[in-house]
């Protein structure tokens, strides 16, 4: 199998990425590891997935890494930047600033070939370029193939859990490398 490049999405990827969001949401983890559905996505129009590929390409504050074998799109994850005083993507306030890992995805058929790792060290480096020191994410407390991948990754609870509409979210966090 040819490696993966590991990049960050460009400005004129609006279809891939809007593509591969399609993908992930309609994986069978799907439902325990987004907020959001294929009908949601499905009902969005092209200027909001050029709107979030701008952002996401080119922003301060957000970017998106994806991992491409050759023409496809087989993995992505995403990183928020948070500043103290806001608010995280489950509504809770953040009291330092953090760096959020949000919308992460390895196509079924790439899983465990060490693309969730070089995805998200990608990440590490751009957040630390701006400031905070480490990723946090949550995770669904029943999606035990995530828990365990973020684990081996050097992520661990922080006590901070959430009930949303799917279940409890549990918080977990990767200082610096």
């Amino acid at each position: 199998m040819t490696d993966p490049v590991i990049r960050r999405v460009r400005l004129q990827e609006w279809r891939e990425v809007r593509d591969l969001r399609l993908r992930a949401l309609r994986d069978p983890a799907a439902p325990i590891a987004f907020l959001s559905t294929v009908d949601e996505a499905l009902s969005r129009d092209d200027a909001f997935w050029q709107q979030r590929t701008a952002d996401a390409a080119m922003g301060e504050d957000a970017a998106q890494f994806v991992a491409v074998v050759g023409e496809r799109w087989v993995g992505s994850v995403s990183v928020l930047l948070r500043e103290a005083g806001a608010t995280d993507t489950l509504g809770r306030s953040v009291d330092v600033p953090q760096a959020d890992l949000v919308g992460v995805f390895i196509d079924g058929s790439h899983r465990g070939r060490g693309i969730l790792d070089a995805l998200v060290d990608a990440a590490s480096v751009w957040a630390e370029r701006a400031g905070p020191s480490g990723l946090t994410l949550d995770v669904h407390v029943e999606n035990a193939r995530a828990r365990a991948a973020y684990a081996r990754l050097g992520f661990a609870p922080t006590g901070r859990e959430v009930e949303t509409s799917s279940g409890r979210e549990i918080q977990m966090h990767r200082p610096a490398r």
